[in-house]
């Protein structure tokens, strides 16, 4: 399988998996918490048939990539995401995120920026900053992250269940847009996660991007539900729409937080739009 190496946790490599599909202008898909780069199975096959170069991944943690216990930070994200970049040698690239994904999508432009990247796509985003503080009143206050840590410390394959209830907004479209195998499925990469990366990930939902945010030198696409429940637009893609100069903002009507997966048409639609 193909991998790049990342660097060492004592004797063990840490290496980041990767898939590299199709042919043409490179797109490089970052997926959420708590999944794996099988997130994108709606969007891959429709993005190489319009002509493109799909790669996928896995973040450190999930998936086929190794399970460090170390390195769960996004200065370490977005420095496993240049090592794929620097590995496959990309150029005029868009970077398409999900959720913990916008975050490597973001801080990536931020650190390294964009010498290698022409636009930008973030689905359900995390940035700018969820954190409350006296300068960001918006935020959510430090104590409901500090319970989300201690419940997945309590009983990490019960947080992952309703973490991905809340993620699908199951109770409305379980067995519609959501059929309960596709929900086992998420649950089944989720739980075969780093259990230090089920609980390590959540304080990096704090981080504050918006340093990043005001480096961002390509067009950006931002794509939201109105009835997200992990990211609600008003505390995050809406606010972006004010912070970013060359934005695009599309809602999508009654989508959750997995629109890719359960608004498939929209997001797709709206994805190969603004690709062309």
């Amino acid at each position: 399988m193909p991998y790049v190496n990342v660097g060492t946790e004592n004797s063990i490599p840490i290496d980041i998996y990767y898939e590299d599909h199709g042919a043409g202008a490179p797109v490089v898909l970052s997926h959420g918490y708590p999944l794996s780069g099988k997130a994108w199975e709606k969007q891959v096959s429709v993005l190489i048939a319009a002509g493109h170069r799909v790669i996928t991944y896995d973040r450190r943690g999930w998936g086929n990539s190794s399970q460090p216990a170390t390195g769960y930070d996004y200065d370490t994200f977005a420095a496993d995401l240049n090592a794929l970049m620097e590995k496959l040698d990309l150029h005029d690239a868009v970077l398409v995120g999900h959720s913990m994904g916008t975050g490597d999508v973001t801080h990536y432009l931020g650190v390294y920026g964009s010498a290698r990247v022409r636009k930008a796509v973030l689905i359900s985003p995390i940035p700018p900053f969820l954190l409350q503080t006296d300068d960001n009143p918006e935020g959510a206050p430090q104590g409901l992250f500090d319970g989300f840590v201690e419940t997945a410390k309590a009983d990490r394959p019960q947080w992952l269940k309703q973490f991905l209830e809340n993620f699908y907004n199951y109770d409305v479209y379980g067995g519609t847009l959501v059929s309960e195998p596709a929900f086992q499925s998420s649950w089944n990469i989720a739980v075969a996660g780093s259990p230090v990366a089920a609980v390590a990930c959540i304080p990096t939902w704090l981080t504050d991007f918006r340093p990043d945010v005001a480096k961002l030198d390509v067009p950006i696409l931002v794509i939201t539900g109105d009835q997200d429940r992990i990211l609600p637009k008003e505390v995050a893609g809406e606010r972006l729409s004010g912070l970013v100069d060359d934005l695009e903002y599309i809602v999508i009507e009654g989508g959750p937080h997995a629109i890719a997966w359960t608004h498939t048409d929209q997001v797709n639609t709206a994805l190969l739009g603004f690709l062309a």
